[in-house]
């Protein structure tokens, strides 16, 4: 019997180094991208529904070619990449901030695109490589810690910045955290070591190709999609809803923060509580969960008939749109409580034998769709239903927003429609495996008849 090695918090200099590497650049890049719909139309001056196709492909590539670029890095040398990366995000924040031209913004967008999605393997990577199998959950729960204070960080900054300064001080300050990223690359981080042979471009795309046509795999991806288009919104939707019903003193960034905070606090005692649960039971719970989030936000109209504008709580007074959002994103980063550590788990189970870590390197292809759908439909819909008020006259002013709340009806019936699809994917994926399961059973022996002597 074999002794079991105590575990510990001790891990290289260079995981240390990537972690704060990776703190500044969800700084840089949420306190951005909670701005980026009002950026775009109040500042560049696109359109919401202009707005909402360049942010969705923007946002859907940023998920879709890290495995690409993760190729590049492991050829060119971790270090070499993360330089590349932060001089692209640098770049791009810079150039977003200093030129409000629609030209210059996509160019921005695109670099801002390329060194996210760049760097995010090469510090997962770190991560993994200075790291045993023993240390690789505590290593991974510091990294995910990171990535939470920092989009928590980058957050609350953006509200004092746009309100003091303007929307353009958000991607300056972006430009700062990024150029400290930089730094920090330069003079502190050293690529770990590599024993893994890089894996050709035609392999990865090989690899791709199998994985789009595993039909059963694709259709969980584009199920759980439907739980992100709904909590995608907090970055595509709510900015401008609340500060157009609202006003401008409103705070998008800090009511974006509610979700990681809940995220925080309960993951840990949910994902203990849903243990004995089949990972498609609790993964049921957070899309049965989504769309009565998106219903809650969708309710202010009646407390603000009940009660006006403004209810008082005490020392402080909120609006009734803030109360609903604050229940209604609570109760999104309660559901991702129930859904995001089972899913991985339930997905890797659709996979092909021993191809297993392929696939579960597609399963951001979920965000990836969830945003490319999610952004466009925010566009048209904000249009339609909480347009630019800078383009209403006075008299549309009056009603034009008497129907905003309509948008969250749509979400939810996605929402609603997802959990349900769900609900069929788990049927027929059970009844297909116990065909399966049967005919692959070895056939039982005949019985011996019993003959009696004479």
């Amino acid at each position: 019997m074999t002794h079991t090695a105590k575990l510990s918090w001790k891990f290289p200099k260079e995981f240390w180094t990537a972690n704060v590497i990776e703190l500044f650049e969800r700084c840089a890049y949420y306190a951005m991208f909670i701005a980026l719909t009002l950026y775009l139309t109040n500042r560049v001056g696109f359109t919401d529904v202009e707005t909402g196709f360049v942010i969705a492909f923007f946002a859907a590539l940023m998920y879709f070619m890290p495995a690409l670029l993760g190729a590049f890095a492991d050829r060119i040398g971790f270090r070499a990449a993360l330089i590349l990366a932060f001089i692209f995000l640098t770049a791009g924040y810079a150039l977003l901030g200093a030129y409000q031209l629609k030209s210059t913004a996509i160019v921005s967008l695109a670099l801002i695109m390329l060194g996210g999605a760049g760097l995010k393997p090469i510090i997962t990577g770190t991560v993994a490589k200075c790291s045993d199998d023993a240390h690789r959950a505590r290593a991974f729960s510091i990294f995910y810690q990171m990535v939470n204070i920092g989009a928590f960080t980058g957050k609350s900054i953006a509200k004092p910045l746009r309100t003091e300064l303007g929307l353009e001080y958000i991607n300056y300050f972006a430009a700062a955290m990024a150029l400290v990223g930089l730094v920090i690359t330069f003079l502190f981080y050293k690529s770990p070591r590599i024993v893994s042979t890089p894996k050709p471009i035609k392999e990865i795309l090989e690899g791709m190709k199998r994985v789009i046509k595993n039909l059963r795999f694709m259709a969980l991806i584009l199920i759980v999609a439907g739980f992100w288009i709904i909590q995608g919104q907090l970055y595509a939707t709510m900015p401008k809803y609340t500060i157009r019903l609202i006003g401008e003193h409103a705070s998008p960034e800090w009511l974006a923060n509610i979700n990681p905070l809940v995220v925080v606090l309960c993951v840990i005692p949910i994902t203990h509580l849903v243990r004995r649960l089949r990972p498609v039971g609790s993964i049921a719970i957070a899309m049965f969960l989504i769309p009565i989030s998106a219903l809650m936000i969708s309710l202010s109209p009646l407390l603000q008939d009940a009660f006006g504008t403004s209810i008082n709580f005490g020392a402080i007074a909120m609006h009734p749109i803030t109360i609903m959002m604050i229940i209604g994103i609570a109760l999104q980063g309660f559901a991702e409580c129930f859904l995001s550590p089972r899913f991985y788990e339930y997905a890797s189970k659709q996979a092909p034998k021993n191809e297993e870590g392929l696939y579960m390197g597609y399963s951001y292809l979920t965000t990836f769709f969830a945003w490319l759908v999610g952004f466009i439909m925010s566009g048209y819909l904000l249009e339609a239903f909480c347009p630019d008020p800078k383009k209403l006259t006075p008299y549309q002013m009056t009603t034009a927003y008497a129907h905003a709340h309509y948008i969250w009806y749509v979400f939810a019936a996605i929402g609603f429609a997802a959990f349900l699809m769900l609900l069929v994917f788990k049927s027929v994926t059970d009844r297909i495996d116990r065909k399966k399961h049967v005919a692959e059973a070895p056939p039982q022996a005949e019985p011996v008849p019993f003959i009696e002597e004479e």
